[in-house]
């Protein structure tokens, strides 16, 4: 199952970029309620190998699960 970043908790830190090896993370355009950066993750990419979940330093901002609620998408 894919992982999902929560738009509204990611902080744009991007560690998460550079450490995914099916580069299925990007950037998300403007800013989150935050007025921070934020990432996406493309679920038809991910191979849940919670690479993303190591690296993250923000607490909550990625979960172990699909919850499309949680977070936008580049359109």
């Amino acid at each position: 199952m894919p992982h999902t970043i929560v738009t509204d908790v990611c902080e744009g830190v991007a560690d998460c970029v550079s450490a995914c090896p099916v580069a299925c993370i990007h950037e998300g355009p403007g800013k989150n309620i935050k007025g921070t950066d934020w990432y996406w993750i493309d679920v038809a990419t991910c191979i849940d190998c919670g690479i993303c979940l190591q690296v993250c330093p923000v607490e909550g901002a990625i979960l172990p699960e699909e919850r499309p609620e949680l977070q936008k998408i580049a359109e």
